[in-house]
């Protein structure tokens, strides 16, 4: 009898372990069937040159450099505008921000109004994480939001725009701490796992955004710099220690080979235009007190003009993707044009996402750039529209441009009533030293016709379902 219970013990044993190892089998199976994970890290305000691996003197970023030994550093994309909202219009939009009236940041709803701004993105338009959603995706949003404000009450939540989960700041409702993004962001990725459903994370990081939230911790790495410089070179290494956290977590769960991840900016580097660039500290609503652009030591590897500018300082910034065994490791191209509104049908292509029939993009998929192929010739031009005082403001001499378009490899920038050009072959002149529009007239009045010809297809104003009940 004895004897019997221990076969038959035995035999349980047996079944329960292959059960088990069959089950493991089973999950590491789905998941390398799984659709690829998708993981776009938006900063706010990081320069070109603000990153170790692009020669920074002072600042070290070793997580974004490792992003960079394992994938390819693409040094031609350019953001949809030299401001927060618009640029993250065109990454959600895959079209130019001009379409929706996003010239400028989301504000108070009546300096919204009086910009003819809406007070928020439209939520029923065709949006990214929507449409990976609708492909089987799990989608979450942490951090930054800003497509709408905190001081716009009743606008809708970013869970309105596609997504299965988020925590966010500059937005209506709770402000999630900018420095939980990255745990957030880590249990979102463990939750999919264990699900095994593809993700898509936008994480969009706070840094270096004023205001400059310093930690002790991070300051004490940097003991040789003086205040300001101290204060800009802690809040990058914070913001690159968590974007390293979330790396780690992709590694330790197996989900490297399987997941894109990128990184970039929103638009170029702000910087005071004070004669005095005291350090002070202010109150932001959204992410509590910290240091103004005092602080603000971005850099951009010596491109024109700063944040807020259409000149390649202000729209040219970081794009790092990597991708092993698809995206080539620790190589770098330069001769690439992507814009942040390929990333959309780019995204959904990866995702074997459909696109609407109605929907236009503005941009393209640039799967096969990725992947390092021949870049795409584009068959249409980039535009560009914002805000900017002309003349020239003397404190800000390259924050003039209203218009600009790209087109082959010319780049026409032009003030506001188009009475005054440059012309640069972005191609050959990426920090645009040589004005050309005298040796070429003929590619000058055709790049001017072109932008006459995109603002006609602009709309007046926007919709009035997108104004806040807190205008007056």
């Amino acid at each position: 009898m004895r004897f019997i219970k221990q076969i038959v013990s035995f035999v349980f044993f047996t079944i329960t372990v292959f059960s088990c190892n069959q089950n493991t089998t089973n999950k590491q199976t789905k998941n390398s069937e799984t659709k690829p994970n998708i993981v776009f890290i938006f900063a706010d305000d990081w320069g070109w040159g603000d990153l170790s691996a692009h020669g920074h003197p002072y600042v070290k970023t070793p997580n974004i450099d490792r992003l960079i030994d394992e994938g390819t550093d693409f040094q031609r994309f350019t953001v949809a505008s030299g401001v927060c909202s618009p640029s993250r219009v065109g990454v959600m939009t895959g079209q130019f921000p001009a379409r929706h009236n996003i010239d400028g940041h989301f504000a108070w709803a009546n300096s919204n109004a009086k910009r003819n701004m809406p007070d928020w993105l439209d939520n029923k338009t065709t949006l990214l994480p929507r449409l990976l959603q609708e492909s089987g995706y799990a989608t979450a949003h942490f951090g930054k939001w800003h497509l709408s404000n905190n001081m716009i009450p009743d606008s809708p939540t970013p869970d309105n725009y596609g997504y299965d989960t988020y925590g966010a700041f500059n937005c209506s409702g709770e402000q999630m701490p900018f420095y939980k993004d990255a745990d957030n962001a880590i249990d979102f990725i463990e939750k999919s796992n264990e699900e095994n459903k593809p993700f898509f994370i936008n994480l969009w990081v706070h840094e270096p955004h004023t205001p400059h939230h310093v930690v002790p911790k991070y300051q004490q790495r940097f003991p040789e710099l003086d205040e300001a410089d101290n204060i800009y070179a802690s809040v990058l290494s914070h913001a690159d220690d968590r974007i390293g956290e979330v790396l780690n977590a992709i590694d330790r769960l197996n989900l490297t080979d399987n997941t894109l991840v990128i990184f970039s900016s929103d638009n170029g580097p702000a910087r005071s235009v004070k004669t005095a660039k005291e350090l002070e500290l202010y109150l932001d609503t959204a992410t509590g007190v910290g240091y103004k652009t005092g602080a603000s030591k971005g850099i951009t590897g010596g491109r024109k003009g700063y944040k807020a500018a259409l000149f390649e300082g202000g729209i040219g910034v970081p794009f790092i993707a990597r991708w092993p065994g698809k995206i080539k490791a620790g190589a770098i191209d330069d001769s690439s044009l992507i814009s942040a509104v390929d990333l959309l049908p780019t995204f959904c292509e990866i995702a074997e996402a459909k696109l609407p029939e109605h929907y236009k993009p503005d941009g393209i998929s640039q799967v096969s750039t990725l992947l390092g192929t021949p870049y795409p010739i584009r068959t249409k031009p980039l535009f560009w529209k914002i805000g900017a005082h002309w003349p020239a403001n003397k404190n800000a001499p390259n924050h003039w441009v209203s218009y600009a378009i790209v087109d082959n490899h010319w780049k026409l920038v032009a003030n506001k009533d188009l009475s005054y050009v440059e012309l640069y072959n972005i191609a050959a002149d990426v920090y645009e030293k040589t004005d050309l529009k005298d040796q070429n007239t003929n590619v000058t009045e055709h790049l001017k016709t072109q932008i006459i010809e995109w603002q006609k297809t602009l709309p007046v104003k926007p919709d009035e379902k997108l104004f806040s009940k807190e205008r007056t």
